[in-house]
This record gives structure tokens, C-alpha cells and sequence, in this order.
């Protein structure tokens, strides 16, 4: 949870998520419609589907323990080379590396690396210094004491070097450029595009359906969400009324723009527009198609921008 999401808003989450599956067991033997509700909110929900699979590993081939060694734990869906170094030096006392940012920040720094630290050359020789580093005796307190550094002192922008612990060891420090470290290489600019979300109502329920197994918001469930029209295009009610027929079986009415508004992630700066409509007489959805009414849907795991459409439409 905590990889990508700051410690305030898990501590909930964290909390439930235990309550409801306290055993490896129980988290295996859970549905992922369950485990996606329990997350949902968290974002990125790969990382529930890599929890949910790595505990069904560990129950399927390691007798429900997880295994204490680097080798093992990167087999397991979703675990990495930082987390399989955490969990094998902090739980089971491993001699095993870790490098998260902070640490990537630390080590630039006290050996003044001047590359770029997301650049290939830069992460290989982050890892061998931090496999030099790590200790025989007591490697987990090392890593997260390494850590700990990394995020309340040596600061992506204004680090402490006055209180710092290694200052002496510091190599950029002495050269006086700890404040331009570490370099990293320019971010490409998040793709722009826009989604239409069509709320189909009859007789106080409206349409839902399950996302693919693959991409963006996998296996979450939404409102009809058209997201084949060019970002900058001029979309019309009767454009949408041709694509509801299309996509979902259903002919629709009374087709009325309500909202719009904003969502970031990753790779995409999204658009979101809602439109409301009237599902015209009796047709039937296509398969995977249901109705709900909006105050129905806590079964459903539902991704954020759907979330808010549902409060917008109530």
C-alpha cells in the first residue's frame, strides 16, 4: 500500500484490509472483487492483484510462509528487487540490499554519482553500492536506518547537511553540489486524452459493466465510458446516442451533458465527461451488462473518476 500512496491516507485502508484478511490464507482464499472494493481509492490496482496473487503462491508452494531469501521472494507476483531486499533483511535478518528513492538520493549524493539515477548505467551501480554497504550483522535496521536518512534528511530539495549523520562521508557535500544531486532524466509529458462517461437510467437504475482483464483500471467496474473519441473532437449527443447502441445494446434519449472534470495518472491527463440519457423501452443490455441504482454499487469496486461521477449524478 505504502508504494505508491503516503502513510496518512493507508493507515485506514491498512487497518481494514487486516480486519478482513488477517492470514495469507484468508487473503488467498479471498474473491478479487473483494480485495479490488477493500483498495479501491488507493489507485494503481496492480498492486492488489499482485498482493492477491503472491498469496496464493506463498499458500500454493510455501505452505502459507512467505520465504525468506531474495531468490524466492522474486518469484512471487509483485514483489521486486527493493521489496524482496526489505522483506528478506527486515523480517528474516538477510544480508540483502535495498534501494528505494530515498536511498537512491542518499547514495548519489555521498558518492556525488552525476548520471542520471534513472538511467541504466546510474541504477547498476546504486544496487553494487548498496550490496558493499549492507552488513552481515543487523542488515534491516542498516537499510531502514538508510532510509530514514534518505527522507527526513537528506531532502530532494534543501537537504539538511548541517545535522546529517554522514556528513564527513559525503562526497558531494566536500564539492559543494549535494544541492543539484541527484540528476535525473527528464519525465515524458503525460498523455492528454478525454473519456465520456454515459449514465443510462431506466426506472431509477442505471447501466454498469466490468473493465477488460488487461490495462487501465482492469477487472473495476464503471458506467459506460467511451474512450475511442479524439481528445480535441467535437462530440456531439448524437455521437454518444451511436456509440451507447454500439457498446452496449442499449438505444438511448434525453441525452444531457451534466459535468466535467479531471483525473491524473501516470502516463494520462484525462478529461472526464459525463453525460446522463434514458435507456429507450425494454431492449436488453449486451452480456456483462447490469443494472444498479447508485446508492447499490458498494459491492462494486469502482476506480476514482467513476466514484465522483456517481456523486455528481446523485
Amino acid at each position: 500500500m505504502l508504494q505508491q500512496t503516503q502513510v496518512a491516507t493507508v493507515i485506514a485502508y491498512f487497518h481494514r484490509f487486516i480486519q478482513a484478511f488477517p492470514t495469507v490464507e484468508s487473503l488467498a482464499a479471498a474473491d478479487e472483487q473483494q480485495v479490488l472494493r477493500l483498495w479501491q481509492g488507493l489507485g494503481y490496482y496492480r498492486r492488489a492483484r499482485n498482493l492477491h496473487a503472491a498469496a496464493k503462491a506463498i499458500v500454493q508452494e510455501h505452505e502459507g510462509e512467505i520465504p525468506s531469501n531474495v531468490d524466492e521472494l522474486l518469484a512471487l507476483p509483485g514483489i521486486g528487487r527493493y521489496t524482496a531486499g526489505a522483506i528478506a533483511s527486515i523480517a528474516f535478518g538477510q544480508r540483502a540490499p535495498l534501494v528505494d528513492g530515498n536511498v537512491m538520493r542518499l547514495l548519489a549524493r555521498l558518492f556525488a554519482i552525476e548520471d542520471p539515477i534513472d538511467g541504466t548505467a546510474a541504477t547498476k551501480r546504486l544496487w553494487e553500492l548498496a550490496q558493499k554497504l549492507v552488513p552481515a550483522e543487523q542488515p534491516g535496521d542498516f537499510n531502514q536506518a538508510m532510509m530514514e536518512v534518505g527522507a527526513t534528511v537528506c531532502l530532494p530539495r534543501g537537504p539538511l547537511c548541517g545535522i546529517c549523520p554522514v556528513r564527513s562521508l559525503c562526497e558531494a557535500d566536500k564539492r559543494g553540489i549535494a544541492q543539484s544531486l541527484p540528476i535525473k532524466k527528464k519525465k515524458t509529458k503525460p498523455r492528454a486524452v478525454t473519456h465520456h462517461i454515459l449514465a443510462i437510467e431506466r426506472g431509477g437504475k442505471f447501466l454498469f459493466h466490468q473493465r477488460p482483464a488487461a490495462g487501465l483500471w482492469s477487472n473495476l467496474w464503471q458506467l459506460p465510458t467511451c474512450e475511442t473519441f479524439a481528445c480535441d473532437a467535437e462530440v456531439s449527443s448524437d455521437d454518444v446516442a451511436a456509440w451507447a447502441c454500439e457498446a452496449t445494446g442499449v438505444k438511448v434519449k434525453k441525452i444531457v451533458e451534466i459535468s466535467t472534470f479531471f483525473h491524473q495518472t501516470t502516463h494520462r491527463s484525462i478529461t472526464f465527461v459525463l453525460w446522463r440519457c434514458d435507456a429507450v423501452g425494454r431492449s436488453q443490455p449486451r452480456e456483462g451488462f447490469i443494472w444498479r441504482a447508485l446508492d447499490e454499487v458498494d459491492d462494486l469496486p469502482l476506480a476514482n473518476p467513476q466514484r465522483m461521477a456517481i456523486e455528481r449524478l446523485q
